[in-house]
């Protein structure tokens, strides 16, 4: 591993760091009181590592729900996930062994970390982004397994943990919006969510809005363009 890429990428990963040890702490603290233990809440996230997908998990698995259904709703869930896709292939390009994993670890706090820092000077490219990727990963896991420690070792009421995800989320996309030259990505964003949430419900907006969001991003993919450079 290239040491100083990952010096260079600690920095830029503090926050996260600091949001994922109490968003994978509390994963760990819910998956426990569902009666899990600690080596179930590393290997989710060592191998699923979703997130938003790991919190739907447990209510998944405290349900039973069929496997089939459960892979249907976490699809639906990481949709998303195909959109930051498309916008990283030029990224990833030439990643070589790397890239696998670069698409296994594109949550959405890396992702707005890797669409938005810069590279520092004397550093490749390709190792910085797999630096930040990978400490993200690990600092998710380290959240995991404190949290399933402290659920095993203490009694904690964990009502309300389950939104420690939507306020990191919220928070990025604040910082996101202050340092973007263009609002108009996030404005039709939030519009379009509000008009299919309006039109299809809580339950099936999300995969009309990503479909129409993608169509209007690449019918204004011109003018962003545009904007980005002046």
């Amino acid at each position: 591993m290239n040491r100083k890429a990952f010096a260079a990428a600690f920095p830029a990963t503090v926050p996260v760091m600091l949001g994922y040890l109490t968003l994978g702490a509390a994963f760990g603290l819910l998956l426990n009181a569902a009666g899990f233990g600690v080596g179930w809440a590393a290997l989710m996230s060592g191998f699923i590592y979703a997130g938003s997908a790991q919190f739907l998990g447990v209510e998944l698995l405290t349900a039973a729900v069929p496997l089939a259904q459960a892979a249907v709703m976490t699809f639906i869930l990481n949709f998303r996930h195909l959109v930051y896709g498309l916008s990283m292939l030029e990224k990833f390009c030439g990643m070589g062994w790397k890239k696998p994993y670069m698409i296994f670890s594109l949550t959405d706090e890396t992702y707005a970390l890797l669409s938005s820092l810069h590279v520092p000077v004397g550093v490749k490219p390709a190792d910085y982004y797999f630096a930040v990727s990978l400490l993200d990963q690990l600092y998710w896991v380290a959240g995991s397994l404190l949290g399933g420690l402290l659920g095993t070792a203490l009694t904690i009421n964990t009502q309300g943990a389950d939104f420690a995800m939507t306020a990191l989320f919220i928070v990025i996309a604040v910082g996101q919006w202050e340092n973007a030259k263009s609002h108009l990505p996030a404005l039709l964003g939030g519009g379009i969510s509000l008009l299919t949430l309006v039109l299809f419900g809580p339950e099936r907006f999300l995969v009309p809005a990503l479909a129409v969001m993608i169509l209007a991003l690449l019918v204004l993919h011109g003018r962003l363009d545009r904007e980005e450079t002046a």
